[in-house]
């Protein structure tokens, strides 16, 4: 069900929830001081509990209003990445509802790069905002995506299609030496640059608690998804579905086999597409070409990422 921003502002303030367009995907959006909108949040979404969120601010200014002992590092990477899709997870103000942080002493936090988004939170004040999907299923980029999941039980905004379609990277500044938890569009080269000094990225096993999209299955097609070995035969038939990238394999004109030719970035904005799709398609198998060898795109590391969490 499509609203307005006044009509999603009047339904934030009364305790539901909408869905909203930022850069990266599609967030269900509540107020972050709200228990019970919280509460309604992972009913919704069917998210453990245990699956911290991330708070999305309109500026940065609002900072302080969630964290407390913020370094200055931080100020440093709100100044070159905000609005944009980097999350910092900080200590959290014991004002912050555990229900957000899933107990824990830190918070996330994020100023996304979208015009509606920053509208509706800026009227609205802080929101939590995960990926407005069924729990474990493809992260919403078009409003489409979110009637397949819900029908129209979820209020949305429409913004169209994400533009990055990778969820933010989340770097965890509450302790040194500092890590990336979660890669996404902002490298941990782009973000040493800034620091002057040399990021991590930690394990899932390390990263589990303070970062959402670490813990659970996530971003899974119906189909299986697998990396295309060398020896693999690539077949134009309706049960094998393609993604490729190199001149390893010569553009193909098939409904069943798509080559996006070194553009990482195209591919990332898409990529959540391309597993509903292939679902709708009936396809059985979505085969993706190794990307691991790739270093010109800093969204390599997310692609590898989220593309290993749906396999």
């Amino acid at each position: 069900m499509k609203v307005t921003i006044k009509q999603a502002i009047e339904i934030i303030k009364s305790g539901g929830v909408v869905a909203m367009p930022t850069e990266t995907v599609y967030g269900l959006a509540a107020d972050a001081a709200n228990l019970r909108a919280i509460q309604k949040t992972f009913k919704i979404k069917g998210r453990p509990q245990d699956n911290p969120l991330i708070v999305h601010l309109s500026s940065v200014d609002q900072l302080t209003m969630l964290a407390k002992d913020i370094p200055e590092d931080a100020f440093k990477l709100a100044e070159h990445f905000w609005p944009g899709p980097l999350t910092m997870v900080l200590k959290k103000k014991e004002t912050v509802l555990d229900a957000v942080t899933a107990g824990l002493d830190t918070v996330a936090v994020r100023v996304p790069d979208h015009p509606i988004a920053l509208e509706l939170i800026s009227q609205s004040g802080p929101l939590t905002a995960p990926s407005a999907n069924l729990s474990g299923k493809p992260s919403p980029t078009k409003p489409e995506h979110i009637t397949e999941d819900y029908g129209n039980k979820i209020p949305f905004l429409d913004g169209g299609s994400t533009k990055i379609g990778i969820e933010s990277t989340v770097l965890d500044l509450s302790l040194k030496p500092y890590s990336i938890l979660r890669p996404g569009s902002v490298s941990k080269e782009e973000i040493s640059e800034v620091l002057t000094t040399d990021i991590s990225i930690a394990s899932d096993t390390d990263s589990s608690k303070k970062s959402p999209g670490t813990r659970y299955s996530h971003y899974k097609p119906k189909a299986t998804v697998k990396w295309l070995e060398n020896n693999d035969v690539i077949i134009q038939d309706n049960n094998n579905f393609y993604i490729l990238h190199s001149d390893k394999f010569l553009p193909v004109d098939s409904a069943n086999i798509l080559h996006f030719q070194g553009d990482f970035n195209h591919l990332a904005s898409v990529l959540y597409d391309l597993f509903r799709t292939a679902d709708h398609s009936g396809y059985k198998t979505i085969w993706i070409e190794p990307i691991s060898e790739v270093k010109n795109y800093s969204i390599t590391e997310a692609l590898i990422n989220r593309i290993s969490k749906a396999i």
